[in-house]
């Protein structure tokens, strides 16, 4: 961890829903590194998933997060209050960071479908977050796709090659490209930068020294560093929390209403319930 007052975390809620436990205690883990190291909170709203996001779950992080304790110090300045800054309102910068992918021959115009891979592929094991991709459009051009053709925009792994990295949490983690992960999409078939590369580009470029997220994101992690490479910048330092489960022993959702923080709040309980929770890794109805 960096000490010091160079330190700069991150809050980056994605307004699909209503923040729940598990959100709450990776944004406290984020917020208090920050803090104790001296530093400063950014806050940004990745608002990319245009089908879902709706602005009632962006007031509602903002009231949720303000409502938990934690503050932030950067964010478009509105009447003298930080407003997060919002990823809808940086494509121009994702393009650009695109364009240099495509002048590097990093990546390749693809036009599988999700349909098509899994019927190559068969459905992901369990604990895989993707189908690895077969590498049908890796030779294709962009003058070959016909027009009017919807396609994506892949990452071309090098097969083979071990992406390692100290994680904060969980210490060393280590991924094969080819094997652990393939090539993946960082523009998406709607005009819409895929996360991998909209959350490199935003965490570069707003200085970001630690992302603190859940562990669920370890393999973004290792596809991420390929992205901060071909692009010519210094990844951040990761830190990656444990997931908050439920009683069944599966991984909080924005599905599970009855651990939101609003339905929480509105059963009476308290902040200090929480906070008291996460410094206990026993978090009211879900486990650490």
């Amino acid at each position: 961890m960096k000490v010091g007052t160079g330190y700069r975390g991150r809050l980056a809620p994605s307004p699909t829903g209503y923040l729940h436990l598990g959100h709450a205690r990776t944004f406290w883990t984020a917020w208090k590194r920050a803090r104790t190291a001296g530093g400063r909170v950014v806050l940004r709203n990745d608002d990319l998933d245009r089908d879902r996001v709706r602005p009632e779950f962006i007031s509602g992080f903002l009231e949720d997060l303000k409502w938990l304790g934690l503050d932030w110090d950067e964010g478009p300045d509105v009447g003298g209050a930080y407003r997060p800054y919002s990823q809808s309102e940086r494509m121009g910068r994702y393009a650009a960071a695109l364009g240099r992918l495509r002048q590097g021959g990093w990546i390749y115009p693809c036009t599988c479908s999700r349909k098509e891979i899994q019927a190559v592929v068969g459905a992901p094991h369990a604990g895989e977050d993707e189908p690895l991709y077969p590498g049908r459009c890796r030779g294709q051009r962009l003058e070959d796709i016909p027009s009017g053709k919807r396609f994506s925009w892949r990452f071309r792994v090098p097969d083979g090659e071990k992406v390692g990295f100290e994680d904060g949490s969980k210490g060393r983690q280590e991924y094969r490209c080819g094997e652990d992960f393939g090539d993946f999409v960082v523009w998406r078939p709607d005009g819409v930068p895929a996360y991998q590369l909209a959350c490199v580009v935003d965490d570069a470029e707003m200085a970001i020294s630690e992302v603190v997220r859940g562990e669920d994101l370890l393999a973004s992690t290792a596809r991420q560093l390929l992205v901060y490479r071909a692009l010519g910048w210094a990844p951040p330092a990761f830190h990656h929390c444990p997931l908050v489960l439920d009683d069944t022993g599966a991984r909080l959702a924005k599905r599970h209403a009855a651990l939101s923080l609003r339905e929480l709040r509105a059963q009476g309980r308290t902040p200090a319930e929480l906070l008291a929770g996460f410094e206990g890794a026993s978090v009211l109805d879900g486990k650490a």
